[in-house]
């Protein structure tokens, strides 16, 4: 083999026309990607941010059972409820006290989960037991409490209820009512007030002419009780169509 043989590899470029194209094209295509998932990751944070939220005031119009209520769109907890029609249930969430949902002004409330022991959280729907929390304290409650009665904070009294009895370490407090039932109340008391979980308080009354109104607050609140209650009806109340009113 001839001199001139041997050194012809040598001399073929390091790099071939078809690798330098190959490679323009592959980091044409990176930089493509790139800006794609620059535009798509910050309307995916925006998503992220509203976390399903909605600042529209419009009102949307819902048939549970025998009522029909309506509430703004920014009070309707999840995106799928927010539609005019028969439904089971919806839930909804306000900030305390304002008792309005989300917005601008407050949004922090909604989108901050540290905060969120400011909001209040409803589930509206058609009755399954004729009696509310305050009617269920005599026939159900009263069998279910173990140990004496403790004089608690704000008027109220704590109950101890049985290991048994299902509610997983649950307490109740009730509180005299002026011209009506007790205020009965159940909740996971935090070992410390600074512990209060944003619902580890729930209560449900009947308003309407057979829906429930279960809702859940913090703890921390619980030196409103009285005002929390009559708030909920305020709030509910003036929103059904032909509306049966329920009062304590």
């Amino acid at each position: 083999m001839s001199q001139a043989a041997q050194s012809a590899p040598d001399e073929q470029p390091l790099l071939s026309t078809r690798f330098l194209l190959r490679t323009m094209v592959a980091i044409s295509v990176l930089a493509v990607l790139t800006v794609a998932i620059s535009i798509a990751g910050r309307s995916f944070g925006r998503h992220i941010s509203l976390a399903g939220n909605t600042d529209s005031t419009a009102e949307i119009t819902l048939t549970i059972g025998r009522d029909t209520v309506k509430f703004p769109e920014n009070t309707i907890r999840f995106p799928s409820q927010r539609h005019d029609g028969g439904t089971e249930r919806v839930d909804l969430y306000l900030a305390w006290p304002s008792m309005q949902g989300y917005g601008k002004d407050n949004h922090l409330r909604f989108d901050d989960v540290a905060q969120s022991s400011g909001l209040i959280f409803l589930q509206i729907a058609q009755s399954t037991m004729s009696r509310d929390m305050s009617g269920r304290l005599e026939p159900i409650y009263s069998h279910l409490i173990e140990g004496t009665a403790e004089p608690f904070r704000d008027g109220l009294t704590l109950h101890r209820l049985r290991a048994d009895a299902g509610y997983g370490g649950e307490v109740l407090l009730t509180a005299p009512v002026k011209g009506g039932p007790d205020y009965v109340v159940r909740c996971i008391l935090p070992s410390t007030p600074d512990k209060a979980a944003s619902g580890d308080c729930q209560r449900d009354i009947k308003v309407g002419k057979d829906l429930s109104v279960l809702y859940r607050f913090s703890s921390s609140h619980l030196v409103d009780w009285e005002h929390i209650d009559a708030a909920i009806r305020l709030f509910v109340e003036p929103r059904l169509v032909n509306r049966s009113v329920t009062g304590p």
